[in-house]
């Protein structure tokens, strides 16, 4: 069945996420998955377990209380987000592969910009030299992905100091532009996506089977 790619341009966060809760909640077995790619307005996210004081100081950026796994992370212009709506069931993948693919198509997108990152297994997302650049936070509901994968491009990366980012005390951020690589939010999107395509669409490795219906995929991080 073939993926859409809607591109969504900057959107707020909360009625975005109301849009991926709807569309988790009347789809079936014949729904196309999608990817929705978008930027959001200044926004910070506490996941299902998020601890408020890992916002370590007040600000005019909102606060929004989600339902991914995981702590607080900021969302803001020059940041390239997409979001997974993926059947899971149809998928054929366990929790943990579906993290690995999606880390490691960042991870291909980013050798192919000169960049040498890597995942951690503790702490999913992708990292450089120990900083994190690209974040992943899921939802698992009724069988079906939502939430998705955020990576910095070319943004002020300020709000990340009045947090602790995913819950980590002093984690340092980076983001394509430090790293000597100029591209917009659009371009990055266009060499990302087909490294997801193609991470997602490549067959189930032998995984024990889990519980597809967890609430919480993976940390946001």
């Amino acid at each position: 069945m073939a993926r859409m790619v809607k591109q969504l341009g900057v959107a707020d966060y909360e009625p975005v996420w109301r849009s991926m809760q709807a569309f988790t909640d009347v789809r079936t077995s014949a729904t196309a998955d999608e990817l929705w790619v978008v930027e959001h307005p200044p926004v910070y996210t506490l996941g299902l377990a998020g601890k408020p004081e890992h916002l370590l100081c007040h600000t005019d950026i909102p606060l929004v209380r989600t339902d991914r796994g995981g702590q607080v992370t900021y969302h803001g212009p020059g940041q390239l987000v997409v979001y997974l709506m993926i059947d899971f069931k149809r998928l054929g993948l366990g929790v943990r592969e579906l993290v690995r693919r999606i880390e490691n198509a960042i991870i291909a997108m980013l050798a192919e910009c000169g960049i040498e990152a890597a995942g951690d297994v503790n702490a999913p997302g992708v990292y450089v030299a120990g900083e994190k650049i690209a974040s992943l936070g899921l939802r698992i509901r009724n069988g079906a992905v939502y939430h998705g994968l955020s990576l910095n491009v070319d943004m002020d990366l300020t709000p990340f100091g009045w947090i602790n980012p995913c819950g980590y005390q002093g984690l340092k951020v980076t983001q394509l532009k430090d790293l000597g690589v100029t591209l917009s939010v659009a371009e990055a999107s266009a060499r990302l996506l087909p490294h997801l395509a193609q991470a997602l669409d490549a067959p189930a490795s032998a995984e024990p089977a889990i519980d597809r219906d967890a609430v919480a995929a993976s940390q946001q991080d």
